[in-house]
């Protein structure tokens, strides 16, 4: 992992595989990415998009499955034009989802740099693990 570590930590009360599906289920996806449309078919290899519209502007964001191991780890790629930045593998950031005994959810994204950008990612990345845990806490 290159630049500074943004990490988001939780606890969820629910067996693994139903936070691995709240992770994965299209149903679900939008409202952990903030109302992006996500589409991949979680193969290793393949691509991975989230369509939708910030602050009024239209975006597709992109990346790349990079590892899958249901209930246990999700790794992919992530790159966002609406950084400004090139699209180049350098502005890439990694995201990796690991999930531990007793439910602990743990999301990490790399190549951020700064601090400063870091905990702007740490922040996003809260709100999600946090709608990651009621969901999988809410469903049956």
């Amino acid at each position: 992992m290159t630049g500074y570590l943004a990490v988001a930590a939780i606890d969820i009360d629910a067996p693994a595989a139903r936070v691995w599906n709240v992770l994965t289920s299209p149903d679900q996806l939008k409202q952990l990415w903030f109302g992006a449309e996500v589409e991949t078919d979680w193969q290793v290899g393949s691509p991975i998009t989230w369509t939708g519209e910030w602050e009024g502007k239209p975006y597709q964001d992109k990346g790349e499955i990079l590892a899958v191991e249901p209930s246990r780890l999700l790794k992919f790629t992530h790159f966002s034009a609406l950084t400004g930045q090139p699209d180049v593998p350098e502005n890439y950031h990694t995201l990796t989802y690991t999930l531990t005994a007793n439910t602990h959810l743990e999301l990490e994204q790399d190549n951020n740099a700064s601090e400063e950008e870091a905990k702007h990612s740490q922040d996003m990345w809260e709100q999600l693990v946090t709608k990651v845990k009621q969901a999988a806490e809410a469903s049956e």
